[in-house]
């Protein structure tokens, strides 16, 4: 286990490394590792180690739905009949692969899912509802609500404090910045 790596999650060295990859993902590693004040092998084996580990997921290109002719986007909050596993399964199985779904969320509360879709036009959305979760078998009860606008956040990893928030090596002017959350 590397020396700034903790049992319970990612070492300062990994947080700042996940902090610049939040902002680019695209940033190149060399550029990444003199940012953080290790070589460009050590920042390699660590990015491979945190995708390896779980904790970077992908890295995937962001797509505009509006530029793609899918001019709505909507939640739509969906309530099971029963939460049979046949029925979730059968549920979760299928609904992601219809065209049009972005995001489906498993949420606790009255509903059970609430489904993010991008179509082409109130009547692509009508009849997405209508075709494909109303005449689902599990599914007893759907309501939608347009998206007006949408911005997207970052997950980073939780700020530390003090001298432990970032490695010695990443102490000069480029760590301030990120440490900074700039």
């Amino acid at each position: 286990m590397p020396k700034n790596q903790r049992d319970d999650g990612p070492g300062p060295v990994d947080e700042a490394i996940l902090r610049l990859l939040a902002q680019d993902a695209r940033m190149p590693n060399s550029a990444i590792a003199a940012a953080v004040g290790v070589a460009p092998s050590t920042c390699l084996a660590r990015i491979r180690s945190l995708r390896e580990r779980g904790v970077i997921r992908g890295f995937r290109a962001e797509l505009d739905p509006a530029a793609l002719g899918l001019g709505i986007q909507a939640m739509i909050s969906v309530r099971l009949h029963s939460h049979s596993r046949g029925q979730v399964d059968s549920f979760v199985r299928e609904i992601p692969r219809l065209p049009g779904v972005v995001d489906l969320f498993h949420v606790s509360g009255a509903d059970d899912y609430l489904l993010r879709v991008a179509v082409r036009d109130s009547d692509a959305l009508r009849d997405f509802v209508l075709d494909h979760l109303t005449t689902h078998p599990a599914v007893r009860h759907t309501e939608t609500s347009l998206i007006f606008g949408h911005v997207r956040g970052r997950l980073l990893p939780p700020a530390r404090s003090g001298p432990e928030a970032l490695p010695r090596s990443a102490r000069g002017p480029a760590s301030r910045a990120f440490a900074d959350g700039h």
